[in-house]
């Protein structure tokens, strides 16, 4: 065992010497005269004011020691600190009583397997007996191997913890012992195939054995909260599965467990629509997904379906034109926060009442998934915007309208850049240079030049709300797939 190991297990600090110690240690010696080559020498009372330790410290170097403990965590003498380095030998302070210290290192020398046999059994202790959360899980575990512990996501994102070296990899659901010291322990999926998490420590004598007990309880701590996530699904879709049939008249009971489940039938509900394009967890994301609309002062009830979520929001008094589109605002900003999700979203009409959930919910749903077309939206419907805008679309879609319309893009066209696709953005987003941007993925200033381009073009003011809705109406036609 050397020099950096005993500093784990002891609490020991270096005083003096190198900093990252690695000579071995053979044995503990409490007396001067009687030290031998690999001992760590014991000090029980030295005089640390005088030159008398720089003596002792040469002593143990010329009898071959490892090093010298010396009791408390005080600075050194100058001098003393210079001779440690210089001589390479380690001065480790203790801030424990000295005696018991080198009794325990004693023991520990002797017999490793005692120790480590002694931490799996206090890891045992801390984590059996509750369900702790991640975090809880990983400060305890870091705790009794007395090592920070990180835990990684199952494909080596940082989740918990210090940062761990770039160049280390982890894979396949197994222990991994990692170049440079340490080890990472998986923490497996319910199915016992794949990792979940990584639990990883810097070397150190029983680590391994320790984040093993770490694991299981991460393992069962995960099992458990996706058995509560779980029913907590199936409750809440349950409760509005019995909403949509209900109507406009529930019973009493259902009221009452609506009410105990904290949401209101009465009053106006503006439903919310999100759908994902790829495989996820719904259930699990469920929270993340609600502390997304919290994070946008959007407060809203949130059920998990298949592929996505439904949602609304209830107001006590119908929402004007101003509060439904500051609404819309807030969903869109959520959306974006979503990005690695690439969700599609639809939002609906505020409705009245207990039955004005279901129909607020089927708009939301009918628009979401018209967003899946609308690429020039950002993903995202609004059906109070849509209803007009299907409208209009259809009239313009006329033998005389067509024609017109692409001759009056057609200075667009013709310059390099995708300014039509800019213009309708722009004019789908109410004119907003910060929505546009956002859309197509560019900073807000070369959406201005864009614009200012546009009207210098076309030779227009698009202030003016009759240009904006003759341009408007000539982008659909235009872009007939958005």
């Amino acid at each position: 065992m050397n020099v950096a190991d005993l500093l784990d297990r002891a609490d020991l600090t270096v005083l003096g010497g190198p900093a990252a110690p690695g000579r071995q240690v053979t044995g503990i010696r409490m007396a001067m005269g009687a030290a031998g080559a690999g001992d760590l020498v014991v000090l029980l009372d030295p005089d640390r004011t005088s030159w008398r330790l720089d003596a002792e410290l040469s002593k143990a170097v010329e009898a071959g020691a490892a090093a010298l403990m010396v009791p408390g965590t005080e600075p050194l003498l100058r001098s003393t600190v210079l001779l440690a380095e210089r001589l390479a030998t380690p001065v480790l302070g203790c801030p424990a009583d000295p005696l018991d210290t080198a009794v325990r290192l004693a023991v520990l020398i002797a017999s490793p397997d005692v120790d480590v046999a002694r931490r799996v059994l206090a890891a045992h202790q801390a984590l059996d007996t509750a369900t702790p959360t991640l975090e809880e899980m990983r400060d305890l575990a870091s705790a009794v191997v007395r090592a920070e512990v990180t835990v990684l996501a199952r494909d080596g994102a940082l989740l918990l913890g210090p940062p761990i070296d770039e160049r280390v990899k982890v894979s396949l659901p197994v222990r991994q012992r990692l170049a440079g010291g340490g080890v990472a322990v998986p923490v497996l999926a319910l199915e016992g195939r794949s990792a979940e998490l990584w639990l990883v420590v810097a070397g150190t004598a029983g680590g391994e054995e320790v984040l093993a007990v770490a694991a299981a309880a991460a393992q069962r701590s995960l099992a458990l909260r996706r058995l509560e996530l779980e029913r907590d699904a199936r409750r809440s879709s349950a409760l509005l599965g019995e909403l949509l049939q209900a109507g406009d008249d529930p019973g009493p009971s259902l009221r009452r467990r609506a009410a105990e489940a904290g949401w209101r039938l009465d009053g106006w509900h503006t439903g919310i629509r999100i759908d994902v394009s790829r495989p996820v967890d719904v259930v699990t994301l469920t929270g993340d997904i609600i502390a997304t609309l919290s994070a946008e002062s959007v407060d809203a009830v949130v059920v998990a379906e298949d592929g996505g979520w439904v949602a609304w929001v209830t107001t006590d008094i119908e929402p004007g034109a101003d509060a439904v589109n500051r609404l819309a605002l807030l969903v869109r900003q959520a959306q974006r926060r979503m990005a690695d999700l690439d969700p599609l979203v639809g939002m609906a009409r505020p409705h009245h009442g207990p039955g004005g959930i279901a129909r607020s919910l089927s708009e939301a749903r009918d628009a979401a998934r018209l967003a899946a077309a609308r690429a020039e939206t950002g993903r995202f419907v609004h059906v109070d915007r849509l209803g007009l805008a299907q409208l209009l679309l259809a009239w313009t879609r006329t033998d005389t309208f067509v024609p017109a319309a692409r001759s009056l893009l057609a200075a667009l066209a013709a310059d390099p850049g995708d300014l039509t696709r800019t213009l309708t953005v722009y004019l789908d987003t109410e004119s907003s240079l910060i929505e546009t941007a956002a859309v197509l993925g560019v900073h807000r200033n070369t959406v201005a030049r864009r614009i200012a381009k546009i009207e210098r073009l076309l030779g227009v003011d698009l202030t003016d709300a009759d240009t904006r809705l003759a341009l408007h109406l000539a982008c659909r036609v235009a872009v007939p797939d958005q």
